[in-house]
């Protein structure tokens, strides 16, 4: 069963923040769902949300062994969901989260993610949006400068990206942060409300 160390490390802390953050019943859209491990814990301990998983098509059914030994009721089938695609296989979501995604897809990508979720976020809808993250052009950490340069060394396009960017792509689409929480490992949860 596909597996992710980094998953399994983060997932109770960025737990502790959806929890505050979703509070309410809501289906939530899950953007990269990966191996499924955030999924899996997500919908058993916030039984009250309604989960769907998507990632890339081709990708997309990465997690499905784990999400259909789990047979949890308020998981979705996961579904393809490109991003750069204007149409996305779901019309609307109350809320959305995303981990490890946005410096792994190009700035277009990260452009439409936006663009999209401020279609089909309702006003006061939150995405929470986990990963590294620059601040003010710098880098928080060593750790993260290197681990940029090994991203752009294999793709250009993917990198770490700068908070104040995502700030003024967030404006544009509607996206405004309301906090940023510390995360271990030099990482950030970024909350963003629809307005």
């Amino acid at each position: 069963m596909p597996f992710s160390q980094s998953c399994e490390n983060n997932k109770w802390p960025i737990l502790n923040i959806l929890k505050r953050v979703f509070t309410e019943p809501a289906l939530i859209l899950e953007i990269g769902t990966g191996t499924g491990q955030h999924a899996e814990l997500f919908a058993r301990e916030l039984p009250h949300l309604q989960w769907q998983p998507t990632d890339r098509p081709g990708e997309h059914e990465l997690c499905q062994q784990r999400l259909q030994e789990a047979q949890l009721p308020n998981v979705a089938r996961p579904l393809p969901l490109d991003v750069l695609d204007p149409e996305w296989p779901v019309s609307g979501a109350d809320g959305a989260f995303s981990a490890n995604t946005l410096h792994i897809m190009g700035w277009d990508g990260v452009e439409a993610l936006f663009a999209g979720l401020g279609r089909r976020l309702p006003h006061g809808g939150c995405f929470c949006v986990y990963g590294p993250f620059n601040e003010q052009g710098r880098f928080t950490s060593d750790s993260n400068a290197r681990f940029h340069e090994h991203l752009q060394s294999q793709d250009p396009a993917m990198g770490i990206r700068d908070i104040d960017d995502l700030k003024t792509l967030g404006e544009g689409t509607g996206l405004i942060l309301r906090e940023q929480c510390p995360m271990p490992a030099n990482n950030q949860l970024l909350i963003w409300e629809r307005r």
